[in-house]
Parts: C-alpha cells; structure tokens; sequence
C-alpha cells in the first residue's frame, strides 16, 4: 500500500486504562498484552495520528448485554464473585480450604453451572463490571462506524468471541462482537459481515447470529479435530432461515503465512463479494502466531499483518471503508501480540508501519519490567515476506483440501461455483 489517501477519514479508538480490569489472574489472557500494544502504538506515533479520536468507552448497560445475554446469565455473573468467595472457593473454582458444605458452596456450584469458575472462566472481582467494560468499547466502536461519526474503528480489549448467551467458555464472560453486531442490527443494518482469524472456531458469535440471514460469520482457525472448542467444521454452514451464514476454514495444524493467506484469498472475498455487506466487523487474533503456547499454527507477524491489510482493502471495496475491528486470543504476551496488534491500529488508522521499523527503547524497558526474561523483540518484523500461490482446484496438500471441503459445502450457497478459482 502506498501513500494513504484516507489519512482524515475519521478513526475512532476505544480504549482506556479501565480496560485492563478484565483480568483473570494467574491466567493465559494477561492483560499485560493489550497494555503493552496501546504502549507501542503509542510510542510509533500512531494514536497521535491525524483524525484519530481515542475515546474512554462506558460499560455496556443491562439492556445492551440483553440484546445477546440472558437476564439469568447477567444474574449469574453479578453474584459469582461473592457466592466463590463466600463458598472458601479460590477463583479457579478448586477448593481453597477445606470446610462443610453450605450455603455459599451451594451458590459457587451454581455459578460454575453458567461456565464460571472453571480454569478457562476463574471467577474475579467486579467481574460484571470489567466485562461490560469490554462490550461497551465495541459496542462504542460498532456505533461511531453505523452512525458516521469514524469510518473505521478498533476495540482492541475486544474480541471475546467465544462467550455464549448463558454460559462463560473460553476466556470469554461476555461476546462483545456478537452484541456489537447485535446493536448495529438494532440500529438498521441489513447485512454485517463478521470475518474471525482467531486460531480458535469464533463458536459464540456463530451460535448467536446461526439463523439469521442478516449476518455471514466466517471463521479460518485450526481445526477443531486439534484444538478448542472442538467446533468450526466446514459442514457448519448456518440454520434452516440462513443457509450459507456460517463459513468455517479448518486449518490443519502447522498451517504458515503461504497456506493461511491462501485459504483466506480463496475463500473470504468471494463470499463477502456475494454478501454486498454494508460493515465488516473482525476479530483479529494473534495466536495463529508461531510462538504462541495455546495453539499449533506457524503464522509470522509478518503473515498477520498481510491478513489484516487484506480485511482493509476488503472493506474499502465492500463497505465504503467501514470497519470495526476487535482484538481476541494471543498468548506470546511480548514477543507477537503487541506487535502484530500495533500493526492493526496503524492499518486502521492510516498508513501501515513499515515492518523493518525498531522497536522503541522505551516500549522495550516496559516490556522488560512487565515480563522480566522474556525476548523483546527489536523490531516490528519476523523477518518473513508472506507471499502465497493462489489456490487451484485438485491440490492434494493438506490446506488445499481444508479450502475445497468449505468451498464444497457453502460457496453454491451463495451461487458461487466451488471449482472455479475466479469465484
């Protein structure tokens, strides 16, 4: 991408300290990631960026968390907090000291009956709170896009894509885009794309948006043969009143730059072509990184970067520039996430950095006191140049037949033809 003509259109950045409060502990989702990627964006100069408007979003009210979340759900995450504590429960929800049953035990089983509690969802506190926090910077984020006031917008706390409408799963408590996307259609909008490279099948918003034709949900992620949460098969293609509205890549594990971009230009922008979407909301998780400890991708931040500029150029094409883009999953706390997210605020609200760039000395003495021993990367690069052959039918490599098996089941769905490469 060459000089960016669309340096003042309007970009809107949901983001304040407060956001860090969505903390699980001892925990792999450490909020130290996102501190440390507002704290290299920061210092490269890009939230300083002319028209970028950083806001301090507010919690998302009852009424906004409705819109997806039961009323029972929203009980239940109010008082778990206090049912664990009460119960002698630790927050992971493994006793902390032996005692007889009672009342307070009784409520801390009944709050792990919500998916609270457990080592994916330990119990914090003011949990509600931190929570909503996150869903009120997409949502903000989502508004300001629908409305006009930003043509593009990022929530980079956001992006906690697995949560169910009564039930924590996966790091998740609250689905920020699901009820993003869910108050955009509140609003009026007829057709929201929503595009996932989590390493992980993005199952909340699938499940939230199954059967309505107003939303295609498309996740590339790895295989759910080999990886939480078991879910995101090609044959998931979306209910009986919205066939074609979920789209699932399952990457085999091992999967690099070459194959992953390969799958993404096969398959996202014919469908979202054949969608016309007025918006395009993702989810842009970094552990498809090859240093990441959860999962078995071998992405460069190289890799994502390019995935990233592809979702731009998509939505300058499709939705007259208009994004919403939300973090997610990455677990390499120093060594991808902040820069592969720093890539993203910079591609959301300008010119994209050069991956060559240094790291600042700065960001890398937080980095160091944040995380002592680890690697601090010295650049904004890993080095690689993430090019890629187009996908041609009758390849037997392992990503090629991931590519055909999604291309088979939903692209003549939308009245595309699964063999022809040009669709």
């Amino acid at each position: 991408m060459t000089a960016d003509p669309s340096i003042d259109e309007p970009t809107l950045i949901a983001w304040d300290d407060g956001l860090l409060a969505y903390d699980l502990g001892d925990h792999p989702l450490d909020p130290v990631r996102v501190e440390l990627t507002v704290a290299l964006a920061r210092a490269l100069g890009v939230l300083d960026r002319p028209g970028v408007r950083v806001i301090s979003p507010p919690p998302a009210d009852d009424a906004t968390l409705r819109l997806v979340h039961t009323p029972e759900y929203l009980a239940a995450v109010r008082a778990a907090p206090a049912a664990f504590s009460a119960s002698g429960f630790s927050a992971s929800g493994f006793s902390a000291s032996a005692g007889s049953a009672s009342a307070g035990s009784a409520s801390a089983c009944s709050a792990s009956g919500w998916g609270l509690g457990t080592a994916d969802n330990p119990v914090f506190d003011r949990m509600h709170e931190a929570s909503a926090h996150v869903v009120g910077a997409t949502v903000a984020a989502a508004e300001a896009v629908w409305r006009g006031d930003a043509l593009r917008a990022v929530s980079i706390a956001g992006g906690l894509h697995h949560a169910m409408p009564a039930r924590a799963s996966g790091f998740c408590v609250y689905n920020d885009p699901a009820v993003g996307i869910a108050r955009l259609l509140e609003r009026g909008a007829e057709r929201i794309a929503y595009v996932d490279v989590d390493v992980h099948h993005g199952d909340g918003v699938q499940a939230v948006f199954w059967d309505d034709p107003r939303v295609l949900t498309i996740s590339l992620h790895e295989s759910p043969l080999t990886l939480f949460p078991g879910t995101g098969f090609p044959s998931e293609t979306g209910g009986a009143d919205a066939p074609g509205g979920a789209v699932n890549v399952a990457l085999p594990a091992g999967t690099g730059d070459a194959g992953w971009l390969r799958a993404f230009h096969a398959v996202v922008p014919s469908l979202l072509r054949a969608f016309q979407p007025q918006l395009l909301v993702t989810q842009c998780g970094v552990d498809t990184h090859w240093l990441d400890p959860l999962a078995d991708l071998r992405l460069t931040v190289d890799g994502q970067r390019a995935g990233y500029l592809a979702l731009r150029r998509l939505a300058d094409e499709l939705c007259g520039g208009r994004w919403v883009a939300t973090g997610g999953g990455g677990y390499a706390l120093v060594a991808a996430v902040p820069r592969a997210w720093s890539h993203l605020l910079a591609i959301a609200t300008g010119e994209p950095l050069d991956p060559a760039t240094p790291t600042p000395d700065g960001w890398r003495a937080l980095a160091a006191r944040r995380r002592p021993g680890a690697d601090v990367p010295l650049r904004l690069t890993d080095g690689a140049v993430p090019d890629y052959q187009p996908w041609q039918p009758g390849g037997t490599d392992p990503v090629d037949r991931a590519i055909a098996a999604t291309r088979k089941a939903v692209f003549p769905l939308h009245g595309l033809d699964p063999d022809d490469p040009r669709d």
